[in-house]
């Protein structure tokens, strides 16, 4: 089982997203998630650590400068979306990934208190 580690830039990029309002609270996750093309679209133009950002873990064992070093998406590029944290953290529970699915509920819970 991968070693993934919580992504801090990520993290707070997330939070300054949601203090700013850009967040999606009403998308499904299979309706919002981005598409691969989306993805090389924000590597090509923004590069490695901007695409990174967008993903709540990184997997120190994987090459760098691949996607598969990044996981578990908690937006679209462009905001924050309820239901990609709300599926990054029953993946992270389920594949026993505490500190991804607590960083998941951190935001969660902070969208939460913004929206309320």
């Amino acid at each position: 089982m991968p070693n993934y580690r919580v992504n801090r830039e990520a993290l707070e990029q997330a939070h300054r997203l949601i203090d700013a309002g850009e967040h999606d609270d009403s998308t499904s996750w299979s309706d919002a998630a981005p598409s691969t093309s989306d993805g090389n679209e924000v590597r090509d133009e923004d590069g490695w650590d901007a695409y990174a950002r967008w993903h709540l873990a990184e997997d120190p064992d994987a090459s760098e400068h691949t996607k598969k070093r990044y996981r578990f998406p908690y937006g679209d590029f462009s905001k924050v979306d309820r239901s990609a944290l709300i599926h990054a953290k029953q993946r992270a529970s389920q594949n026993d990934h505490p500190e991804i699915e607590e960083a998941a509920d951190e935001l969660l819970q902070h969208l939460d208190r913004v929206r309320s």
